[in-house]
């Protein structure tokens, strides 16, 4: 398919892509809107950055458009389930920008914000429903959201719900559905916890995989500086003087670190501000809209936006700290390169991360160009860090700590992040209390403190008008 306009879609939909400038599909929209048109489930595996968004919104749009009725009270026809805030608020931007002409009824539930705007919003039903995970079970469970009428389900991000720790929430949230269903599940990668869900979830689905899971876009220069790890804060301010950087994102593993980076840029002249957990959602969604606009230059984020920011000229995104799971690695330098422009992404790589970067180059089958005084050792031991920690499930079995079940916040914070290889948990966390907002940071003692690793935020964003093909999603 070279045009949108071989896909049958209604002519509503298609003024609106006209309207954006869209002229020529992505491979997963070529793949995948035939056939979510002729309302088979799939599985897309496809990496951020490659339009998925528009991929299933599109043929959702068409199939409401196709069959308008009004919903019941308090019931959705299509529910989209994504990991994050942001991520929900862009997808349902996606659904209003190319449903603009269809008059369909949407509504957004997420946490950190008040639920009784929610739940007024859901009073007389809505076609679209876009949520996270636990504020759509705190809305069912209070009567304010009933799942029954569901016609097509849309689990995005699925392995990023894995690694956040939701499994167990959307399979509760799947027993609520009605077994006759479209469902749609599109991950950036396939684990096998991920796999099994889709063969529970999933009847006879097509697979359409446009990219190897767990590769690095080629556009990327990639490099990594070993370093002490005191030198790093030096090495990121000297980085941003000298590199021809437009915008910068950075990555740290905690949110006490990445409020750490910015006053050390900010001492070193360097204007730079912060996003994570602990930021109210109004000050999260200020601060995007500053990096949107270039008023912000310099973004310090944990992995709450690994796979949420969605930004054009995003020239450079640097790891101040290694990830500890190999898959973030992917995610956070795929911020960069999007859109078909080129990018450069820099890892600062001390002594005790070198066995995180031994499980990022085995992910993505290629060693990484190094500079700096400290060589790795390959057979240097795993960090302390990780020694010191339980040996559980990283995919969420059991629950939470200690047996309990899991807990529910709708980012998950980095009481919520494994250990790829070890399937780490964070000790001492206490209860979450004040569901549906982001938790207090996890109580952790010693080494165990350091690989405390966040959670990331969403994928999509309102379109750029443009002649290229659909801006990614």
């Amino acid at each position: 398919m070279t045009s949108f306009n071989e896909f049958g879609l209604a002519e509503p939909i298609l003024r609106a892509l006209t309207e954006e400038k869209y002229v020529t599909p992505t491979p997963i929209q070529a793949k995948a809107i035939p056939l979510l048109v002729g309302g088979r489930d799939l599985i897309g595996i496809a990496q951020t950055g490659t339009g998925k968004t528009a991929a299933f919104a599109l043929p959702i749009l068409n199939r409401l458009a196709a069959n308008r009725i009004r919903p019941e009270r308090k019931t959705c026809r299509v529910l989209v389930l994504s990991p994050t805030r942001e991520l929900s608020g862009q997808i349902l931007d996606s659904f209003r920008t190319y449903g603009r002409h269809l008059r369909i009824q949407s509504a957004l539930a997420i946490g950190g914000v008040s639920m009784g705007a929610q739940v007024r919003s859901m009073q007389n039903g809505v076609d679209v429903l876009v949520a996270t995970p636990g504020r759509l079970l705190d809305l069912v469970q209070s009567n304010a959201v009933r799942l029954n009428s569901v016609e097509v389900f849309v689990l995005d991000e699925a392995d990023r719900m894995l690694d956040m720790g939701f499994i167990h929430d959307i399979k509760k949230i799947i027993t609520k559905l009605p077994n006759q269903r479209q469902t749609l599940l599109f991950s950036a990668t396939m684990p096998q916890d991920i796999a099994e869900l889709a063969r529970q979830m999933l009847k006879d689905p097509a697979t359409v995989e446009v990219t190897p899971a767990a590769t690095t876009v080629e556009r990327i220069a990639q490099r990594i500086v070993h370093l002490d790890r005191g030198a790093k804060q030096e090495k990121l301010a000297e980085i941003l003087r000298t590199e021809p950087v437009d915008r910068a994102l950075i990555f740290t593993r905690t949110k006490h670190g990445a409020d750490k980076v910015v006053r050390g840029l900010e001492k070193s002249g360097i204007p730079a501000e912060a996003i994570h957990g602990n930021k109210s959602q109004g000050q999260r969604e200020r601060v995007l809209a500053a990096f949107r606009t270039g008023k912000v230059r310099t973004l310090v984020a944990t992995d709450i936006a690994a796979r949420g920011i969605d930004v054009e000229g995003i020239t450079h995104v640097i790891n101040f700290d290694l990830p500890n799971i190999p898959d973030s690695y992917v995610h956070r330098i795929g911020r960069t390169a999007r859109a078909g422009a080129e990018g450069i992404a820099i890892s600062l790589c001390s002594s005790d991360e070198l066995a995180f970067l031994r499980d990022i180059e085995k992910l993505i089958r290629m060693s990484i160009p190094a500079t700096g005084d400290v060589i790795p050792q390959r057979g240097a031991p795993r960090p302390a860090q990780n020694q010191s920690h339980n040996r559980g499930s990283r995919n969420g079995r059991g629950g939470g700590r200690n047996g309990r079940g899991p807990q529910r916040t709708d980012d998950r914070q980095e009481s919520r992040q494994r250990d790829h290889k070890r399937g780490n948990h964070a000790q001492g966390h206490g209860k979450n209390h004040g569901r549906g907002h982001d938790r207090p940071a996890a109580q952790q003692n010693g080494e165990i403190a350091t690989v405390g690793f966040l959670q990331r935020k969403s994928d999509d964003r309102r379109p750029v008008a443009s002649t290229n093909p659909i801006q990614p999603r």
